[in-house]
């Protein structure tokens, strides 16, 4: 008896499953174990890395984390800009600092201002130069319409800049100054370095370069003849050509680019200018007003051919 109760205590000890027919069945309990098993695990465990691999990653996340947290903290107390201002220091004193200035697009206006602005920043290092406000500080230059700042390492900054094209001289207030298309102001000039360009006269006259340019676009034969423009009562022209008459033009953009193109076909015909006119005035539509110095009168060919320009401008109702 003693050895049938050893035999069954034995069993049950050593045996935690039992086999029929020569398979192995799992027992309750194991079954159980196994049906307890988390999601996580099996995600775990259908990832194709090893435990190692995992670990490392593990590892360095927890790393950046810390790393995060510590420049956080760093933002909170300021200590950023005292690193930054160490790196740029390291940077100077290894050769990152700039030292030269590549000007590109320059023609005619003075390159010593665009130097002056590039090399008089307090910080040079190359890591500190603060690209927008360089760039902010040329654009207020006259003559500057555009401007694109960058760096070359170790020590170059290229500054390209797009220079704005002088179309006229505006003289107001008893000044003379060069001015482009928009009206912007270039640079002061001098009655002896006066440039061969047309000069326009009046307060604001500046501010209607563009609409004087689109008006003598109406007249291209009379262009290259224009001397000089005056801004009157800030609503109309009077245009100056170089043989020394004076043209009177009607308010309204419309009605003075009709009667530009009335007058340049006149003179086309009869051959106006040059004929020491003082003034052809054309501000009332009905009429063609000419008029002569007062110490002569007309010649009589020049009285006929004036008559007859006259009645011609007159007549034919386009100005």
């Amino acid at each position: 008896m003693s050895d049938a109760r050893i035999r069954r205590g034995s069993t049950s000890r050593l045996a935690p499953s039992r086999r029929k027919g020569g398979t192995q069945v799992t027992s309750k309990r194991g079954g159980r174990a196994l049906k307890r098993q988390s999601f996580a695990d099996r995600v775990i465990a259908g990832i194709p890395l090893s435990e190692a691999a995992m670990q490392r990653i593990a590892t360095w996340g927890i790393v950046g984390a810390v790393a995060v947290a510590a420049v956080g903290g760093a933002g909170y107390f300021g200590l950023p800009s005292m690193v930054r201002m160490e790196f740029a220091q390291a940077a100077a004193h290894a050769g990152f600092e700039v030292d030269k200035v590549e000007v590109r697009g320059v023609e005619r206006m003075d390159e010593l201002q665009v130097y002056n602005i590039a090399l008089g920043q307090v910080d040079r290092s190359m890591v500190n130069v603060d690209l927008p406000k360089l760039r902010g500080d040329l654009m207020k230059l006259g003559w500057v319409k555009d401007a694109r700042v960058s760096r070359r390492l170790p020590d170059t900054l290229v500054v390209d800049i797009v220079e704005r094209q002088p179309v006229a001289v505006w003289q107001h207030g008893g000044n003379l100054a060069l001015i482009d298309v928009s009206g912007a102001v270039l640079q002061p000039v001098s009655q002896q370095t006066m440039p061969d360009l047309p000069l326009v006269v009046g307060p604001s006259a500046n501010l209607q370069t563009a609409s004087l340019g689109k008006l003598m676009e109406a007249a291209p034969a009379l262009k290259p003849m224009l001397a000089g423009a005056t801004w009157v009562g800030d609503r109309r022209w009077d245009l100056r050509f170089q043989s020394g008459e004076t043209l009177s033009l009607p308010e309204g953009e419309s009605t003075a680019s009709a009667a530009l193109l009335n007058f340049a076909r006149l003179d086309g015909v009869n051959h106006l200018l040059g004929r020491g006119i003082v003034r052809f005035d054309m501000r009332d539509p009905s009429k063609f007003v000419l008029r002569l110095p007062k110490d002569r009168g007309p010649k009589p060919d020049e009285s006929k051919t004036e008559t007859k320009a006259a009645k011609a401008a007159t007549e034919d109702g386009e100005v």
